[in-house]
């Protein structure tokens, strides 16, 4: 009776482990970055809503017409509910595989969090954006 109650709490204590260890797909599906809202970028919107939405541009110059230029980088991420769902998904496939969809889940959110993009905003004499390029779009 004292074996089978050691070798149940050794199993238990190994699932413990194992899914204590585990979730890290989940985790990172969670802590994803969030989607930015690009119609800031329209024609017309005041540069303080753009630096609301994006912060600080990487450079920002004043071209030879007088106008400011502003370059922003930033990674497009996904919204709440995307990654809510993601998260979800792995949570269940962690749970049905005991933990071994980690080896599949975990590679894929590396991979999948989100695309680097670039746009060049140009701006009005009343500070409202003229002309957005963008200058590096998703893969």
């Amino acid at each position: 009776m004292n074996l089978t109650k050691t070798n149940f709490s050794k199993l238990l204590f190994l699932l413990m482990v194992l899914f204590s260890l585990n979730s890290c797909s989940v985790y990172m599906a969670a802590k994803q970055p969030s989607a930015k809202n690009l119609t800031v970028f329209n024609s017309g919107t005041p540069r303080a809503l753009v630096l609301a939405e994006f912060g600080l541009p990487t450079v920002s110059e004043v071209n030879k017409e007088g106008n400011k230029v502003d370059i922003f980088k930033f990674t497009q991420g996904y919204s709440g509910g995307a990654k809510a769902a993601r998260a979800i998904g792995h949570g269940v496939a962690d749970v049905l595989t005991l933990g071994l969809w980690e080896v599949i889940g975990t590679p894929v959110e590396s991979v999948a969090d989100g695309n680097e993009m670039a746009y060049q905003i140009t701006y009005d004499k009343d500070d409202k954006v003229a002309l957005a390029i963008p200058l590096k779009k998703p893969d």
